[in-house]
Parts: structure tokens; C-alpha cells; sequence
């Protein structure tokens, strides 16, 4: 670990960061090597370290995030949660995509075919960057910190400003429970400051990265990845608006629940949740809009900290200023600390003419709702969105909406049907992730156990005699895994 044992780590030097990367790669391969029910086990160490720390962890979260006890317990459940469902993972080995052809001189191709194997291998150590609003679930023993060491690889854990403390004492858990587990030293470190986390990212030994944060942020460290010697994938959760759509008939069948749902949704946290639903289309005359106007908003709540307050101040004041926006309704203080909600308005028209302007990430509780005259303008308005983490329909079984699911598929990593975005479940089909600005790598999911995939390459051996392969691609297939063996499941 590199914190030190003052209330508030300092900044990690330049000295410590080389002893850390010179650490991290040796231990990488050490623990690249272990077999993954090993890995699965320290894993469980690392969960049942991190539940009975609970009683400490939490008040410290409370002090530093604003966040109430109840949202934070259950958020350190989540995070132990999905490190034992990794472990699961490990044990079952399906991840490994084991693929094994045996040589065939007939094969049809024109030429024999090769004893091939292939089978995927950890990348390396990883950089994680930290989130702020998920201090437990997206921070330091987090979705990418799991999913990095259950592939294999060391992490090193840029610590996120907004909760050093609760980093530190964090930090200590996880690697004094994968010591005790024995794993390798210096398999997981924390680092603190903006420059450590720079310099980490631009260091040959780091082969992968993965951050939850801002567009200007993230890309600013996206590009930092790309231009290197030799670049690395940056997985990066950069921003989204999250648009749901409402269609006349539900409008009609539901609208009590569908705008109390969308209060309770856009304000949950603070309105600070990366799936919040920022924009919201109804239907003119549908009585929607008037609902939400006579709608009494959830008390202020304060937000994460200090830079979080003055973003939402800025992207708020932009908004009201614009004249095509018109405030629907807001708490009696919009942009004190802490803010009271807010809820902007705007038409069809205006969106489509202005989207890049009225769609704009406002990370806090301000949402807009967008009237539109026509079920036929929601696929044209589908289409001014950039890329989302979801986008949501509320419809009925009656609705012909076929092509604006198609629209919002293309748009977005998940698409829901009359359920609300603000809950992203842990599972094996979740996909956290969407075209860009969603994120940098549309083609991953940082939620779930297909997260793994990020941090692990391919290899093919050709040719190989069996005890120089991986237990994984055996003959006798030591592991017991699932594989494709000459094209069919085994």
C-alpha cells in the first residue's frame, strides 16, 4: 500500500510510484499463473474482509460523501457481493473461451488445418481511476478492481479525491486480505493524486485502464491511453442523458405511476447516479406535463463534494439561461448548496433543432421533459441522441414501436421496457456500458460478469505438445471448464 497513516494520504511521489509499477508487474504474473479457483478464493477473502470492516468503513463514507448510512450499507453489500460472484466465475472457467481444433489434414478449406488452441490470458497490470459517487461499488474495491484481479492481473487504484480517507482505510482491507490469502506483493496498490494517476497511465508496464468520471475527464485521459508508444484500451464511463420515451397509450393507462416513478428516479441520490433518466418525452395534452408541474420535489440533498456542487451550478445556470428551456418546476433553492430539484421544459421542436444544447449531462437532480405532438417525431428524436448508458420506453402492448427499440438499441448499451434506469443489477446478462459518450469501448460492460473480458487477451498455440500448454487447453483438461473442441461444446 502506498497510503500513508496520516488521516489524509498524501500524494504519492514519483519514487513510490516506480517501486509500485516494478511490484505490480512481477506480481501480475505470479498471480496470472495461479489457477482461478485459487484466484476465486482470495477473492472470498477479500468480500468477507471488506463485511466485517462494515462498522468502520461506513461512518467514514458518511463524513466524506454526504451519502446517508442506509444508501452506503447496502452499496458495500453490492461490492462484496460482486467480488464473491466473480469468484463463481473463476470456478466455473466458461470465461477462458477455451477453444481447441485438433489437426485435420481434410479440412475443407483447401489445406490441412493445424493443431490449434486458443484461449484467453490476463493483459497485465491495470490502472483503475476511482469514481466519486459509488464510494464502495465503482471505488477501490470495486466493479473494475474485481474484474481486473479476477482476470488475473495486478491492480493499481488511483484514489478519487472525494473520499481519500475512506480510499486509504479501503485500500488496507483489500490488500492485507489478499496477503493473508497469499497472494503476491504488491498485487494491489492505491495512489493518490491527479500527477500519480497521469503518470500511471502513461507507464509501459500498465497494460489496460478503466475509469468511471466526466466527458472532459475521461477523454482527456482516453487520449493520454491512445498516444502512447504502445497504446492501451481505456475503458472509460464518460457521460449520459438516459432518455426515456412515454407513448400515448401509456400516458393514458399510467401516468400517476409513470410520473411519480420519474421524480423518484431522476432524485435518487441527488439525481448524482450515472443512469439517471435526464430527459423525458410525453405527449402534448396527455395531462403528463401538468402532473409533473403540480408535482411537490423531494427535499434538497447535499452532493458528493465541493466540485461536484460547482459542476451542477454551471451546467444548471447554462440550462436556465437558454431560452428554449422554461423551468416546469423546482424546489425554493435550485442552485444553493444543497441544491433543490429542478424540472426544465421544453418541445419537440426545440430538441431537434437544438439537441447537442438541451441534452447536456447535468449530473444532479435537474431533469428535462420534452412535450412532442406526434408518436411519429420519437424515432426522429431518437436519433439526436448521442450514445447512452440506457434508454428507456414506457409503452403498452398495443404500441407499434418497434423501430424506435431499434433506434435505442443502436443508441444505447440497455434498453428497458416500462422499468425505471437508477438500479444497475449485478448479473450475468448486464450490460453497463453504450456507444460513445457513454463510454470509450462500446463493446464492453463494466457491471457484471462479462467485465472480465476487458482485461484478458486471446492466444493461440499452434503446434504445442501438452505439457508446455496451459492446464486450460490440455487434452485431458485438468480444470474441468467448458471448451469448444473442434467446433462443438464440451
Amino acid at each position: 500500500m502506498t497510503a500513508t497513516t496520516a488521516t489524509v494520504p498524501e500524494t504519492t511521489t514519483a519514487d513510490q510510484l516506480e517501486s509500485i509499477l516494478a511490484t505490480a508487474q512481477t506480481a501480475s504474473r505470479t498471480w496470472g499463473a495461479w489457477l482461478p479457483a485459487r484466484r476465486a478464493t482470495a477473492l472470498e477473502s477479500v468480500a468477507e474482509a471488506l463485511d466485517a470492516a462494515a462498522g468502520d468503513l461506513v461512518p467514514t463514507a458518511v463524513a466524506e460523501t454526504n451519502l446517508p448510512e442506509g444508501r452506503l450499507t447496502g452499496e458495500l453489500k453490492r461490492t462484496t457481493f460482486q467480488l464473491r460472484l466473480f469468484a463463481e466465475v473463476l470456478r466455473d472457467g466458461g470465461y477462458l473461451d477455451a477453444r481447441i481444433d485438433h489437426a485435420d489434414p481434410d479440412w475443407p478449406m483447401g489445406a490441412p488445418r493445424p493443431d490449434l488452441r486458443r484461449v484467453l490470458e490476463p493483459v497485465g497490470p491495470v490502472l483503475v481511476f476511482a469514481a466519486s459517487n459509488f464510494p464502495f461499488a465503482f471505488s477501490v474495491a470495486g466493479g473494475d478492481t474485481a474484474s481486473a484481479l479476477a482476470a488475473g492481473n495486478a491492480v493499481v487504484l488511483k484514489a478519487h479525491s472525494g473520499h481519500v480517507k475512506l480510499s486509504r482505510q479501503t485500500g488496507e482491507i483489500v490488500a492485507a486480505a489478499l496477503t493473508a490469502a497469499g497472494a503476491p506483493e504488491g498485487l494491489f496498490a492505491v495512489v493518490f493524486g491527479t500527477d500519480a494517476g497521469r503518470e500511471t497511465l502513461k507507464d509501459p508496464r500498465v497494460k489496460a485502464a478503466g475509469f468511471t468520471g466526466s466527458i472532459p475527464g475521461g477523454r482527456a485521459l482516453f487520449d493520454i491511453a491512445n498516444a502512447r508508444p504502445e497504446p492501451i484500451p481505456f475503458y472509460g464511463e464518460l457521460g449520459s442523458n438516459n432518455p426515456v420515451f412515454v407513448t400515448e397509450a401509456a400516458a393514458a393507462a399510467n401516468g400517476t405511476e409513470i410520473v411519480n416513478g420519474f421524480i423518484a428516479s431522476f432524485t435518487a441520490g441527488a439525481g448524482q447516479f450515472c443512469t439517471k433518466p435526464g430527459t423525458i418525452l410525453v405527449p402534448a395534452g396527455s395531462g403528463l406535463t401538468e402532473a409533473l408541474r403540480q408535482s411537490v420535489l423531494p427535499a434538497a440533498a447535499k452532493l458528493l463534494n465541493a466540485r461536484i456542487q460547482s459542476g451542477y451550478q454551471e451546467v444548471l445556470g447554462r440550462l436556465g439561461s437558454d431560452s428554449r428551456l422554461s423551468v416546469l418546476v423546482q424546489g425554493p433553492d435550485p442552485l444553493a448548496d444543497p441544491p433543490s430539484p429542478t424540472l426544465l421544459h421544453t418541445t419537440a421542436q426545440a430538441m431537434l433543432s437544438a439537441p447537442h444544447e438541451l441534452q447536456q449531462e447535468c449530473f444532479g437532480p435537474t431533469a428535462v421533459v420534452v412535450e412532442y405532438d406526434d408518436e411519429t417525431q420519437l424515432e426522429q428524436l431518437a436519433e439526436t441522441f448521442e450514445g447512452q448508458l440506457t434508454a428507456t420506453v414506457f409503452g403498452t402492448e398495443d404500441d407499434r414501436v418497434a423501430g424506435l427499440i431499434g433506434v435505442l438499441a443502436r443508441k444505447a448499451g440497455r434498453v428497458l421496457w416500462n422499468q425505471w434506469p437508477t438500479g444497475v443489477s449485478v448479473t450475468y446478462a448486464q450490460q453497463h456500458g453504450g456507444p460513445y459518450p457513454a463510454t470509450t469501448a462500446s463493446g464492453s460492460t463494466s457491471v457484471g460478469t462479462a467485465a472480465i473480458g476487458r482485461f484478458l487477451r486471446p492466444v493461440a498455440y499452434q503446434g504445442m505438445p501438452q505439457y508446455l500448454l496451459p492446464e486450460a487447453l490440455q487434452e485431458k483438461n485438468p480444470l474441468g471448464i467448458p471448451r469448444l473442441v473442434n467446433g462443438k461444446r464440451a
